[in-house]
């Protein structure tokens, strides 16, 4: 398992070795890590843009299993443009501008596989974010969802109607 302390250690180590800026947003429980919500993660779970990625990937070393999503294509959707900005930064470094994907963000992104890890971390972030927000999020999301929307849309609104009363 990977604590804050040892995501951010690593992150500062990647700095070190990076020779122009990036920003980096954390996904899933990395994010979820990241932001006090969760004790510990069991991979690094990543988004980055295409063209920092091959930089990015020769500054780390193989502390840890890593997954690199890229341009906000998370998992299987395609979040809008303004992920990004709506994400909560973390740390600040001279090349790394680490940030963690906004709960909101987090929980469209886990209702489209939602196993029984995904519905326990969704109860963690439901508190967080506000219904109406997040149904209106996933409205821009469910059209580039690169699978079947029709489950995704079930399980969207199994996650609606167990965790938003």
């Amino acid at each position: 398992m990977i604590v804050k302390q040892d995501l951010l250690k690593w992150i500062r180590n990647a700095d070190r070795r990076l020779e122009r800026s990036i920003t980096l947003v954390a996904v899933g429980g990395t994010a979820m890590t990241l932001l006090g919500l969760k004790p510990s993660t069991i991979d690094v779970d990543l988004c980055i843009t295409s063209k920092d990625k091959k930089d990015f990937e020769k500054s780390i070393g193989n502390n840890f299993k890593v997954d690199l999503f890229v341009d906000g294509f998370i998992f299987s959707e395609q979040l809008p443009s303004d992920y990004i900005q709506k994400s909560k930064d973390i740390l600040q470094l001279k090349n790394i501008m680490l940030k963690a994907l906004s709960p909101l963000d987090i929980i469209i992104t886990k209702a489209a596989r939602l196993n029984a890890r995904d519905e326990e971390e969704i109860s963690l972030l439901a508190r967080y974010v506000n219904k109406e927000e997040l149904i209106e999020r996933f409205k821009e999301v469910v059209g580039t969802y690169v699978g079947n929307a029709n489950i995704y849309r079930h399980n969207f609104e199994f996650v609606v109607r167990r965790f938003f009363k």
